[in-house]
């Protein structure tokens, strides 16, 4: 360019190069962030949490998040163990414990993390009864966690939860659940009475016996019975008659 020195020009082209390599050099990692860097394509030892220096276009660095993910397992069409057709999804916690194996040992592992837990839905829900699936749940998410687990410890993945959000049954199997329940709670129902009327049988012959002990018991309980029925609004008279007037004519019948 006319009119500036060729001196001024150098030093500026000077200014930009070392610019851009502290840019380029200089990384700052989070608190929950890790760097795993390639250097001439090998990895050397995890950087970070802070400040970070590179060679710039020797090195390059890749950051990983050590905090907890969460994701949602889309719903999944399952077949129970008794042939019955469901829609499940779920939810999933992991987080990163190994940043070097989860960028070299798999190429995206949140995808790989979201098929995994996917297709261990599937299959150990068709390897449930629908019974066990919807009154056994804590079983069912402790299964799940394990075998994602396991799958993904490679990946230097860790799954900390698995839950089993909505069930989701067809409108047939919901009524047949339905009255299933209502009959179960009549049979409790009938139950609970016929154990009362045996309850109350059982009382009233102990009660028959001590009365048959005693001459003027069953006296004193027509008297009793008498007062309560006089509270009622009604108009009936009643006279009791001792049952000792006719003892003796029963005993000489």
């Amino acid at each position: 360019m006319q009119g500036i020195p060729a001196s001024f020009m150098g030093f500026l082209i000077v200014v930009f190069l070392v610019l851009y390599f502290f840019s380029s050099a200089i990384k700052i990692l989070r608190e929950y962030e890790r760097g795993v860097v390639f250097r001439l394509g090998r990895v050397i030892p995890v950087k970070g949490p802070g400040l970070v220096i590179i060679i710039p276009v020797i090195d390059k660095l890749v950051r990983v998040s050590l905090r907890t993910v969460t994701f949602d397992v889309p719903p999944q069409d399952v077949i129970t163990r008794d042939n019955i057709s469901v829609k499940v999804n779920a939810v999933v916690y992991f987080r990163v414990i190994d940043p070097i194996k989860a960028i070299t040992a798999v190429e995206d592992f949140y995808y790989a993390t979201s098929q995994i837990s996917q297709t261990t839905l599937r299959s150990i829900l068709g390897q449930s009864q629908l019974d066990d699936l919807l009154a056994k749940r804590e079983d069912i998410n402790a299964e799940l966690q394990k075998v994602i687990d396991q799958q993904t410890e490679p990946w230097g993945i860790k799954v900390t939860t698995v839950e089993v959000k909505n069930v989701d049954l067809p409108a047939e199997m919901q009524r047949a659940i339905a009255k299933q329940a209502e009959a179960e709670r009549e049979r409790r129902a009938k139950i609970i009475h016929a154990e009362g009327e045996f309850q109350a049988s059982q009382k009233l012959a102990d009660a028959a016996k001590i009365i048959a002990t005693e001459s003027g018991a069953l006296q004193l309980r027509f008297l009793q019975t008498l007062t309560e029925i006089a509270t009622e609004k009604n108009s009936t008279i009643i006279f009791p008659v001792p049952i000792d007037l006719i003892k003796p004519f029963l005993e000489k019948k």
